[in-house]
């Protein structure tokens, strides 16, 4: 089947470009299901479901602050992540990080 692109109206382009973009993606959504399903196979292989595979454990547990800041002890940080300006302040002047150790 050879299309004439050139003969087209835009219309028809446009038509032609949504059902194109349609059988994409519902081969993909079945590539994805049948993968799903080689998965689920392979894990009662093993004795296992598919959701005892995909557990992941994503909470942890609450990390103490280490620093605070000396003008208002309510503002910590737990050294982890990206600095609080006010411990950027703090170190731009002079301070070391120990300084604000609680």
């Amino acid at each position: 089947m050879e299309l004439e692109l050139e003969k087209m109206s835009l219309r028809e382009l446009r038509d032609l470009r949504n059902k194109i973009e349609r059988a994409v993606s519902t081969f993909e959504e079945r590539r994805k299901r049948e993968a799903l399903a080689a998965v689920e196979n392979a894990a009662r292989e093993f004795g296992f479901t598919f959701a005892d595979l995909a557990e992941v454990k994503t909470s942890r547990g609450k990390v103490a602050p280490k620093y605070a800041n000396p003008q208002d002890p309510e503002a910590t940080w737990t050294g982890r992540g990206r600095k609080p300006r006010w411990v950027q302040d703090a170190l731009d002047n002079g301070k070391k990080l120990e300084d604000l150790e609680i």
